[in-house]
């Protein structure tokens, strides 16, 4: 089973509580370092002991000038109380085991005496009340009336909420008024949700994860049937996954970098869409220099949008209205030959072809054939050069 395979499995089944890599946090951390200081930071799907964002924010907690750490965890998370708990650091009743809580960091230093900060420190300083861990009164879920409060506390969010909620998680942030840093599958970018927020530059794919898959720790009943997954040497079980973002609403100078574009528009290169005013371009590195109208790109185009160069026009679905026509009957036939009446081809974009592709699924709309690209992002350039023609 591929990865993005699983991750879809996983959505469906809600078995969705990944845990991120602490290197992977790293490397996206460091292009917002500015964004910290003086700052109240909450991580609101992470078990303080559990989660890397944690670990991340409270062993850089002077390093980043932080004001406040915040961090609530489910008490239905599968792996919460794995490793360290709230009844291993400040002990207590054996039936608080397993019980959501929150973490409030505001001091972090070396209480050992080693020469150095580590979890032991941050367990001392919890132990002695120097910061707060106590119990939540419900159940850690981000929606809940506390774990609102605290959010309307916090300066920015920053965690890998559950795939499966992901869309009602970013709703939360944007009521919220929140900037944030969170990780999301690549196909979010379609979600009416989300895309309209992408579309107006209130939200955008962060800096560090472009391609490739990513390595997530599950918990130990999790199925590691796909490729890639795995026990480690301290035996937490992980998978693979592909197709994962980054999705912030914090600027960084990186996407303000433009592309530089060196093919020209020709008809014959790029064909026109049937259903949407613009022409189709199968890769970023295709997009040509000289052409002023819309343009459907593939959705990880956005990971090299600068909104300096580009304007976002829209996306190939069907609730975005784009389009400028819509097929209620088609057939669809399938690589086999069989053919079926379907509904959809207003949900991608359409190209007209003169013959039947070969091995390749393709459409019958009156008459005549199309295929259907995947989902593609409409854009337009800011400043297209003059074509040849104009500039001789």
């Amino acid at each position: 089973m591929a990865g993005n395979s699983a991750l879809s499995a996983a959505v469906k089944a809600k078995k969705d509580e990944f845990y991120t890599q602490l290197t992977d946090i790293e490397k996206e951390m460091r292009y917002y370092r500015k964004h910290f200081k003086g700052k109240t930071v909450f991580c609101n799907c992470d078990d303080p002991f559990e989660s890397n964002f944690f670990k991340y924010f409270v062993l850089n907690f002077n390093r980043l000038g932080l004001k406040k750490l915040i961090a609530t965890c489910y008490a239905t998370s599968p792996i919460m109380g794995q490793q360290l708990s709230l009844f291993d650091v400040v002990g207590g009743d054996e039936d608080k085991k397993g019980k959501p809580y929150k973490a409030v960091v505001t001091k972090v230093y070396d209480v050992t005496g080693d020469g150095g900060v580590d979890m032991f420190d941050v367990a001392e300083l919890f132990k002695s009340h120097e910061n707060e861990l106590t119990e939540l009164r419900g159940d850690g879920d981000f929606r809940s009336e506390e774990c609102l409060a605290l959010l309307d506390e916090a300066d920015i969010v920053v965690t890998n909420p559950p795939f499966s909620l992901f869309r009602e998680y970013v709703a939360v942030l944007m009521e919220h008024g929140k900037h944030f840093i969170i990780i999301g599958n690549v196909n979010a970018i379609t979600y009416k949700e989300v895309f309209p927020l992408i579309m107006e530059n209130r939200l955008w794919l962060g800096a560090s994860i472009h391609s490739g898959d990513r390595k997530f720790y599950v918990p130990d009943d999790y199925p590691l049937n796909a490729a890639g997954c795995g026990v480690d040497e301290e035996g937490r079980r992980f998978i693979r996954v592909k197709g994962v973002r980054w999705y912030t609403n914090l600027d960084y100078k990186q996407r303000h970098d433009e592309l530089i574009l060196v093919k020209r528009y020709s008809p014959e290169m790029y064909p026109q869409y049937d259903n949407y005013d613009g022409i189709n371009v199968d890769a970023t590195s295709d997009i040509p220099c000289d052409y002023a109208g819309m343009m459907g790109v593939p959705i990880t185009f956005l990971d090299k949008y600068s909104p300096d160069q580009f304007e976002i026009l829209g996306v190939t679905q069907s609730w975005c209205g784009v389009a400028s026509k819509v097929y209620s009957r088609q057939v669809q036939i399938d690589k086999n030959g069989k053919r079926s009446l379907v509904t959809k081809l207003n949900d991608g974009a359409a190209i007209k072809v003169n013959e039947p592709p070969a091995n390749k699924t393709y459409y019958e709309v009156g008459g005549e054939m199309f295929v259907k690209t995947y989902a593609r992002v409409l854009i337009r350039n800011r400043h297209p050069e003059q074509p040849k023609e104009v500039q001789q």
